[in-house]
């Protein structure tokens, strides 16, 4: 969940702010001057949107995930056992 919080508001709350940034995985957007300045997000959040921007960077990674989705669509999938089967002969 996003929360909205001024700058103000964040300085005397900013143990709790990081309690629930932290363990609760929540995320804040700081405004100064009644506009979004910073936003604050785990570190853990922060490297999934990072690898997220990466495989969108490539042409050959959204490729792959496209046609996964489109083969889900499809019904064109495999059950584990198959994967698992198929992972031994490798």
């Amino acid at each position: 969940m996003t929360h909205t919080i001024t700058l103000k508001e964040l300085r005397p709350e900013l143990p709790k702010v990081f309690d629930d940034i932290d363990k609760k995985w929540e995320r804040y957007i700081v405004t100064r001057h009644g506009k979004p300045s910073v936003v604050m997000l785990s570190v853990e959040d922060y490297e999934s949107l990072m690898e997220t921007l990466d495989i969108l960077a490539d042409p050959k990674a959204v490729k792959n995930l496209k046609q996964g989705e489109d083969d889900l669509r499809k019904g064109k999938t495999r059950s584990w056992q198959e994967i698992k089967a198929h992972l031994e002969k490798l």
